[in-house]
């Protein structure tokens, strides 16, 4: 029916497990990147004991409120979905160090409170987003190392998120930040001379005068190159309105 949200891909807690990888770090993660996924599989709470998860790029609007029960879980890539909205179940995740959220529908409101609780978390990404504001207790995540807020409609940043003290990787590229409205207006690469002195012939040494005359020689070369012929297709036999016809242009009209 019109309207009616896409069903997509369903997975089964065979196709689930078989997607579980063992990284090099000993964590298991379960892969279900590019899967066509419309709804957050239940059948993983068979799995809920992963470390990491990656649900990228696929077709999510909600997160479920089970996602509580992924108490194990370090690393949550959900990038490149149609999100809206978290639960505020997501801050009872206290081992969760990663959790990539770009490229998604989120807006202010659907940031819950509950993110703060998050105290673990080293990596936080909310590019690509609808976000006109962030919360100010983001300040609370004192484990923050990279948080990325690029491509929303930002137009302030937090004071108490500036100043995170572990944070090395803040990345708020194309927000209308007023910090940054003057880096858009055009750069002029012409090279401008600060000051110009005007001297006589006569009062130039004559090294000085060798290197004007042969700067002065390069420039008149440059005036007398004439331009190779046009790839404009020419109609010598056509008079155009602008040129001699248009002293007559009333004559063409009553014509």
């Amino acid at each position: 029916p019109k309207g009616k949200a896409p069903q997509g891909k369903r997975i089964t807690l065979k196709m689930a497990k078989n997607s579980v990888r063992v990284l090099f770090n000993g964590r298991r993660r379960l892969e279900l990147s590019k899967m066509g996924i419309a709804t957050f599989p239940k059948c993983l709470l068979e799995l809920a004991d992963v470390e990491e998860i990656d649900l990228s790029r696929n077709m999510l609007r909600k997160i479920p409120n089970f996602i509580e029960k992924f108490q194990n879980l370090m690393w949550l890539d959900l990038h490149s979905n149609q999100i809206d909205e978290l639960p505020p179940e997501i801050g009872t995740l206290q081992n969760l160090t990663f959790l990539n959220l770009c490229n998604n529908k989120l807006t202010t409101k659907g940031l819950p409170e509950e993110l703060t609780k998050l105290r673990n978390l080293r990596t936080l990404n909310l590019g690509l987003n609808c976000l006109e504001t962030i919360p100010t207790t983001l300040g609370s995540l004192k484990e923050l190392i990279e948080l990325g807020l690029f491509d929303n409609s930002l137009t302030i940043i937090p004071k108490s998120v500036k100043k995170l003290p572990k944070l090395e990787r803040l990345n708020v590229k194309r927000n209308p930040l007023p910090e940054f409205a003057k880096e858009e207006e055009p750069i002029d690469t012409v090279k401008r001379v600060e000051s110009l002195y005007l001297v006589e012939k006569k009062d130039l040494c004559r090294i000085c005068l060798q290197v004007c005359q042969g700067e002065r020689d390069e420039l008149h070369k440059l005036e007398d190159v004439t331009l190779g012929p046009s790839n404009k297709p020419s109609f010598p036999s056509l008079t155009t309105p602008n040129s001699t016809a248009r002293d007559n242009q009333e004559e063409w009209r009553m014509k």
